[in-house]
């Protein structure tokens, strides 16, 4: 069972790691937001990938017991955006990524290093 926002996190990243999400990066943006404690983002080279791995973060997160407060972007399956409430899951098609550059517009959050998450 998944008692505290950090497990949430490496819940979905390793959802994310099992389906092949590439360069994934979790931002700590609790200090300088008030949207959301972590992104996890992703990017996928496929928009089948895309979708493969949002599936797969849904699912593990509702064994859990943890469900999507809201989703975009299944529609394209360019960009979708998973919204758990403190954390939200982005998964980019590869050029989506580059252009919106999330890591660039919330440079002032730190990086996490999954391992070293409490």
């Amino acid at each position: 069972m998944i008692n505290t926002v950090e497990e949430i996190v490496k819940k979905a990243y390793e959802a994310i790691d099992d389906k092949k999400g590439e360069d994934i990066a979790v931002l700590n943006v609790g200090n300088i937001s008030s949207m959301a404690d972590y992104f996890v983002i992703t990017s996928a080279s496929s928009e089948r990938q895309v979708q493969a791995i949002a599936h797969n973060v849904e699912d593990e997160l509702e064994k859990e017991g943890l469900y999507v407060k809201g989703k975009e972007g299944h529609n394209t399956s360019r960009w979708i955006l998973l919204d758990y409430g403190d954390v939200m899951v982005h998964i980019f098609h590869s050029e989506e990524r580059e252009f919106y550059n999330l890591e660039r517009l919330w440079k002032d959050a730190p990086y996490v290093d999954i391992d070293n998450l409490n």
